[in-house]
């Protein structure tokens, strides 16, 4: 009897796999404001006025893991080039980079945007996992790898995406940046932007 509680489905278990119901997806409001606040992230980028953004971003909004609201992405982009890095919670390597990308952009200052991009739908556990981290960088959360289908990215993490100023892709990065210098030389030959 008890082994057949314990295997039961229960409504919103995620092991109601056979169940043929779909499980509910995950409203921003699903993610306490005091994890939120905990994690402490940047606010992510906010369009100028007058600004639409131009690319292969243009169209595509997402919520910012700071506060939930959304964010359009080429919008708010556009004007200044940009390092997007596509990674998951789950990710090792993505781990390992994140603390370099936040240092990368500590060095860089206002010269670049350096926003992440949560690949995965499981918005608390970014939270925590950039929290664990220390890190602070604005990030926005992309369940349905929008921005890896967008820019014609293969289906690996970590990515990175380096954009111009006008919006346009200058190049994708697949692989794990080993230091903040990696990442300063990269978008130096890429972008032209010293840091």
């Amino acid at each position: 009897m008890a082994l057949a509680i314990a295997v039961w489905p229960r409504e919103g278990d995620d092991n109601d796999v056979n169940s043929g119901r779909e499980r509910p997806t995950r409203a921003a409001s699903g993610v306490s404001e005091d994890l939120r606040a905990a994690a402490g992230l940047s606010s992510c980028p906010q369009p100028a006025r007058g600004s639409g953004g131009n690319g292969p971003l243009a169209g595509i909004t997402l919520e910012c893991l700071a506060d939930g609201r959304p964010v359009d992405l080429a919008a708010g982009l556009a004007g200044k080039p940009a390092l997007l890095n596509l990674w998951a919670y789950w990710c090792a390597p993505c781990a390992q980079e994140l603390p370099y990308l936040q240092q990368f952009a500590q060095r860089a200052g206002n010269a670049i945007t350096v926003l992440t991009v949560h690949s995965d739908p499981d918005e608390a556990k970014a939270l925590s996992r950039l929290s664990g981290l220390s890190v602070k960088l604005s990030g926005v959360l992309d369940a349905d790898a929008r921005v890896r289908t967008a820019v014609g990215a293969p289906a690996v993490l970590p990515v990175s995406v380096l954009l111009r100023a006008d919006g346009s892709v200058a190049e994708v990065v697949v692989r794990a940046f080993n230091g903040v210098d990696d990442i300063a030389n990269t978008v130096a030959g890429e972008l032209g932007v010293a840091a």
